[in-house]
């Protein structure tokens, strides 16, 4: 704990110097998925110099900035123009500069990430901030609490309990200080816990995305892998929610591949369980990205890679790397 008040502190000090300088883009992963984008969103609400940008917005985050008219600025891949006056850049929720999507401008940064890995080199002004919590909503939390609470309203709260209900899995792979967190967000606001929660998960799909995933659940095979029960299958569509999916067939892992335009990615799930038995999930990806090129990283309980190989041989990949972890007493 005493860690995480240097951390605050070190934030508190680098966010007042770049806001001095001039203006502070912050830079979603570019997964988009609500942590990433609930953590920008709120972390610009303490400041005008703040905005909160990134090149992808997910299905429940592009809902919820809709929803709440939310501050958030896509931007493109390549040919993105910074403000000339620039501050620095916050990064929030990316294990690496090539999760962000695009080329960082030679400035200060801030990191906030609670990714397992880290593939971050700092430079003279950089400050990296990585908790082993369950959301780097949580993070953000953490700062709004003791240098901002007049940024949280109701609106930014919603954007940070959203990150963390769905990075957490609703709370299944949450930590003690993530429920200590979440009650200081609901406490004093007008959010219902519950009808949130329903609005957070109601993810509708069309007749194309559902045959794909009924398509994913009737390819899948079962392996043993070392000392672990995988359930692998491909998919074109919603990886991530098919391969949590299969998390309730009772095995310790699942892994969804799909291929387009020669690139291949895998979307990894975990039990909460096995992390503790000593599945590394974000170890994997990051050896297989070490190991046969492209991008990996992520969580124990939650992963991913891409690259431009087959996907076979990216899948055979994973596997050999699963088998090598082992099981620990708990």
């Amino acid at each position: 704990m005493n860690q995480h008040k240097d951390d605050i502190a070190a934030m508190k000090q680098w966010l007042d110097c770049a806001i001095e300088r001039g203006a502070v883009p912050v830079l979603t992963g570019q997964n988009g998925d609500m942590d990433t984008i609930g953590s920008a969103i709120a972390l610009s609400a303490i400041h005008p110099a703040l905005l909160a940008c990134g090149i992808h917005l997910g299905r429940v985050a592009k809902r919820m900035v809709e929803d709440l008219n939310a501050p958030f600025r896509k931007i493109s891949s390549q040919g993105t123009e910074f403000p000339e006056k620039l501050g620095g850049v916050i990064v929030v929720d990316a294990a690496s500069p090539d999760q962000v999507g695009i080329s960082l401008p030679d400035v200060p940064k801030l990191i906030l990430d609670h990714h397992a890995t880290n593939g971050w080199i700092l430079q003279k002004g950089d400050v990296l901030v990585q908790w082993d919590v369950s959301a780097t909503t949580e993070m953000v939390a953490s700062y709004l609490f003791e240098h901002a609470p007049e940024a949280l309203s109701d609106s930014v709260r919603k954007m940070l309990l959203a990150g963390m209900i769905t990075d957490t899995g609703r709370f299944r792979h949450a930590r003690t200080s993530s429920f200590a967190v979440t009650t200081k967000l609901l406490e004093n606001s007008n959010i219902d816990y519950a009808e949130f929660c329903e609005e957070i998960e109601k993810e509708d799909t069309n007749p194309s995305e559902r045959g794909s995933l009924l398509r994913g659940l009737g390819r899948a095979k079962h392996h043993e892998a070392g000392e672990w029960s995988l359930v692998t299958t491909y998919a074109g569509t919603l990886e991530g929610r098919l391969a949590s999916m299969l998390l309730t067939t009772g095995c310790d892992v699942t892994l969804v591949s799909r291929h387009r335009d020669g690139v291949t990615r895998l979307t990894a799930r975990a039990t909460r369980k096995s992390t503790l038995r000593g599945v590394q999930l974000g170890a994997i990806m990051e050896t297989i990205a070490e190991l046969h090129g492209g991008n990996g990283g992520g969580h124990d309980g939650a992963a991913g890679w891409s690259g431009n190989v087959d996907r076979i041989r990216a899948e055979s990949a994973f596997i050999a790397q699963l088998t090598l972890q082992k099981k620990v007493k708990v």
